[in-house]
């Protein structure tokens, strides 16, 4: 019995002395290492010798996804203007350089050169920006995002909407993605996208603070969207775009009292860009209706003084003699109503209204006169050119 009982107890002992050993051995073996990047469905042993993968998408409050699909579509903008007379002599002596600096502006004290922004927005290398970033250039130079460079021709300008069409002929262009300004609202996330100072192309962030923005005295034609993302000297003609990198709106203008940001900026709605740019790309420039009227706003006051029972519509103010609305019979106070069925708000309302419809149709607007509502047949005009 004793010897059973001690041949049992070596066997225990021999077993676990094993377990020990093979329990040790394994610890010291290294586990397999997967590695695999982000948002890849490849296999792992080609994850190393793969090239750079797509961004991921935001996250953490991050909008390097947004920023990557956008910012190789905008573009820096350099105009030249040759001087109007030749320089003096003194600007070229090395002496008065010294002192003074290589002064390069013509003697009407222009700036031979500005900076600016764009957007390619067609494989075809047509590029969208401001109005006032090339109005007076003599040569237009595009540097992409990537390096290249190439000279511009101007396709069209538009004063009244401070848009402009520029074409570059290079291969292999990054376009943007055009997004649905109509379905923005105050609050959304943006991204401005451009070359502020020349130093390079930036990207700031803000929200969407006011849409519809007009009567701001900056163009004719205003529907802003107002942000309050950095837009700053240099960022005229550059990309507003949404959180997912679609392009919003070009960069117009900002409201400073110092002239750097103060938080609010406006742009230029992608709707008008694309009905602008379209317009200019088939003809060279844009055709809008015209009937030749001056309108008023009705305000409270005025709205008293003709015993109106409403504050919409435009109090026409003044009528071209022999223009289309004289010749249809509008009136000096005339209250317009309508234009082809379409509620007249205001006047901007009005005047977007009357610039939509084709030159040489017929369209029945409706008037308030003496408190009877009145239908008149106009025939539509051809909306003079006219400088911002």
């Amino acid at each position: 019995m004793r010897r059973l009982w001690l041949l049992f107890a070596q066997t225990v002992t021999v077993v676990l002395a094993l377990y020990f050993v093979y329990t040790a051995v394994g610890r010291e073996r290294p586990a397999p290492v997967r590695v695999q990047q982000m948002g890849s469905a490849e296999h792992p042993a080609a994850m190393l010798e793969a090239g750079p993968s797509k961004p991921p998408a935001s996250a953490g409050g991050s909008y390097r996804a947004a920023a990557a699909r956008a910012m190789p579509a905008v573009v820096n903008i350099i105009t030249s203007k040759q001087p109007r007379r030749g320089k003096h002599p003194l600007l070229r002596d090395p002496f008065f350089k010294k002192f003074f600096g290589d002064r390069e502006r013509d003697e009407d004290g222009d700036d031979e050169s500005s900076l600016g922004s764009g957007v390619i927005v067609s494989a075809q290398g047509y590029i969208l920006t401001n109005n006032h970033v090339v109005e007076a250039a003599d040569e237009i130079e595009v540097v992409l995002a990537d390096g290249r460079k190439a000279a511009a021709k101007l396709v069209g300008t538009d004063p009244e909407t401070d848009l402009a069409v520029v074409k570059i002929n290079l291969d292999k262009l990054p376009v943007i993605v055009l997004g649905q300004a109509e379905q923005a609202q105050v609050g959304d996330v943006v991204l401005a996208i451009g070359n502020p100072f020349g130093v390079g192309q930036t990207v700031t962030m803000g929200i969407i603070s006011a849409l519809g923005r007009n009567n701001l005295h900056i163009n004719h034609f205003e529907n802003f969207i107002q942000t309050d993302a950095a837009i700053n000297f240099g960022n005229s003609g550059g990309a507003l775009v949404d959180a997912s990198g679609n392009l919003l709106g070009i960069n117009s203008a900002i409201y400073s009292q110092t002239g750097g940001s103060v938080g609010i900026g406006f742009a230029i709605p992608v709707s008008t860009a694309k009905s602008v740019m379209e317009a200019i790309i088939k003809s060279g420039h844009v055709v809008r209706g015209w009937i030749g009227v001056e309108s008023q706003e009705i305000t409270p006051e005025l709205a008293a003084s003709f015993g109106l029972q409403r504050q919409s519509g435009a109090i026409i103010a003044g009528v071209v003699r022999n223009g289309p609305a004289d010749k249809g019979g509008i009136k000096p106070g005339d209250i317009l109503l309508s234009v082809d069925g379409k509620p007249v708000a205001d006047t901007n309302s009005m005047l977007n209204l009357i610039a939509q419809l084709a030159p040489g149709g017929k369209a029945k607007m409706t008037v308030l006169r003496k408190n009877r509502e009145t239908t008149l047949d106009i025939t539509v005009g051809k909306r003079p050119a006219s400088a911002k």
